[in-house]
């Protein structure tokens, strides 16, 4: 699955359109809209759509044995 997709599952399940994510996040859809089909997402930004919709954004590696990095 394709960040872009899970940030489309994201706002179905927050009953928030991609086009009102845009705005809270400061950007018009269109712009949004470009980046989500470049899907040039940085860390930075993905905490900041969590943010925008109330969620919370968990980026790490888990290892063989159980750890998180």
């Amino acid at each position: 699955m394709t960040i872009s997709e899970q940030i489309k599952i994201l706002c179905v399940r927050c009953n928030v359109s991609e086009a009102e994510l845009a705005r809270r996040l400061g950007k018009s859809p269109q712009s949004f809209n470009a980046k989500m089909k470049r899907e040039s997402f940085t860390i930075d930004d993905l905490n900041e759509i969590a943010d925008a919709v109330g969620v919370e954004f968990k980026r790490n590696f888990i290892l063989t044995n159980g750890e998180e990095i």
